[in-house]
């Protein structure tokens, strides 16, 4: 990524105010890529996110001979053309597949590995490598994929097996486990069933569906039926990717927190698995409007409007936290300023995310004055709290420095996030959306 800078906030003292976009959806630009390359014909992808994970991705597929043409460049969208190999025309890579810091990544493309008529190994970043893959390969190992591991951790040796159907209940929601088995179940003939007891991101099963193959969903299982005859093949994709509502939530946390802040992000994608940060701000009493909805390649879309007001505290629990789950760093700024004590539990998950974002997200949070609890499974933090202005860090986990700059906004005096270039791992032009709004944020050079 080169040289790492820094992100310098001042308090805000004017209001947050016009009408954004933010970049295609992470989860969806992940998938759309992997299956266009198992498409047979021509995949279309717009509004296609260029951040650093993605692009770990993308570069995987190009290692194992798809060709990949970008038709338009912009700084957070871009649009593809992939020409799809089928299930079984990838070829094999000289060369271990690099997914660098894409948890998502490397995660999916082990069930879509674990088909191949070919060995390969899936490795990335030390920080992907400390990231726990045994929930994913424990369940390919059933369905007969021959699957070496670094003591449960990356790198991931794959070798050539034939699969089979499974019938597998997860103890915990997973998008990505659930995800692998799907993908993994697309090799072999049999009937492929997977329980999630709670609601989990359903990107995978829409964009199936979309090309062609029948999934159906009951009473929390998610079947992909037997083979039909002649085979499975998938049709390709002609879509725009829905704007990612984890990038919507750091101006709309912002502006639920900057008196007087009235703004709208435009054509956000809305999918019920995702907006569980949406529902708890409500709960909070944010002001929070959507209207304009829309259907795009099988996803809900809509313009989301948020305005200032005064929040109060909540307890979060249960199947909302996975639906937020990448939100919660975000969310703890927005409960350091709501009246009361906000708790979280049942979110262990973040235990194992790019870094351990309880420990860290309380760390960082503290140096800027919040007293909060740490608990196994999440934290506690009473409201509102005056924020001091400081140095913080990334961590570089980029979820994390994004929420550190929107408690800059919040905070007295000036808050410098250093290791900030991770923000490109998710949201390219951050720092450049939030200026439209007339944030005070800026880059700086790192000394």
């Amino acid at each position: 990524m080169g040289v790492s800078r820094k992100v310098i906030i001042r308090c805000q003292s004017t209001p947050l105010a016009g009408s954004i976009s933010v970049p295609g959806d992470k989860s969806i630009s992940h998938r759309a890529v992997m299956l266009a390359a198992l498409a047979e014909g021509t995949s279309v992808i717009r509004n296609w996110l260029p951040a650093g994970d993605t692009l770990a991705t993308l570069e995987v597929i190009r290692a194992l001979g798809v060709p990949v043409e970008v038709a338009q460049r912009n700084p957070d969208s871009w649009e593809l053309r992939i020409e799809g190999r089928g299930l079984h025309g990838l070829r094999k890579p000289n060369v271990p597949l690099d997914c660098r810091n894409a948890g998502t990544g490397i995660r999916l493309l082990t069930g879509i590995m674990s088909g191949q008529s070919f060995s390969s190994i899936l490795d990335g970043s030390e920080q992907l490598r400390k990231r726990p893959m045994g929930r994913v390969t424990e369940p390919l190992q059933r369905m007969g994929a021959d699957i070496k591991s670094a003591d449960g951790h990356a790198p991931l040796a794959i070798r050539p097996a034939a699969l089979r159907g499974i019938e597998y209940s997860m103890s915990v929601a997973s998008a990505q486990v659930k995800s692998a088995i799907l993908l993994a179940g697309l090799f072999t003939d049999d009937a492929v069933r997977v329980y999630q007891p709670g609601p989990a991101r359903d990107h995978t099963e829409r964009l199936l569906m979309a090309m062609g193959t029948i999934i159906t969903t009951q009473e929390g299982w998610v079947t992909l039926g037997e083979a039909p005859f002649g085979g499975r093949r998938l049709l390709p994709l002609d879509m725009t990717v829905p704007g990612d509502f984890s990038s919507a939530a750091f101006p709309l946390v912002a502006a639920a927190i900057v008196p007087d802040s009235d703004i709208t992000i435009r054509q956000v994608g809305v999918n019920s698995t995702r907006i569980g940060l949406l529902e708890m701000l409500r709960v909070m009493g944010a002001d929070v409007t959507i209207s304009n909805q829309q259907v795009t390649g099988g996803e809900l879309i809509a313009d989301v409007r948020v305005k200032f007001s005064e929040l109060h505290a909540t307890d979060v629990s249960g199947p909302i936290v996975v639906r937020a789950i990448d939100e919660f760093p975000v969310w703890a700024v927005a409960a350091s300023q709501a009246t009361g004590l906000s708790t979280v539990r049942d979110a262990a998950e973040l235990r194992v995310k790019e870094v351990d974002r309880i420990a860290v997200l309380a760390g960082e949070l503290r140096r800027l004055g919040v007293t909060i609890d740490e608990h196994e499974d999440g934290f506690a933090l009473e409201g509102p709290q005056r924020l001091r202005g400081t140095g913080v860090d990334s961590h570089d986990d980029h979820r994390l420095g994004m929420a550190l700059a929107v408690a800059g906004l919040a905070a007295d005096g000036v808050t410098l996030v250093d290791d900030a270039s991770c923000m490109a791992d998710s949201f390219p032009s951050f720092v450049e959306t939030m200026q439209q709004l007339g944030a005070s944020i800026e880059w700086v050079a790192a000394s």
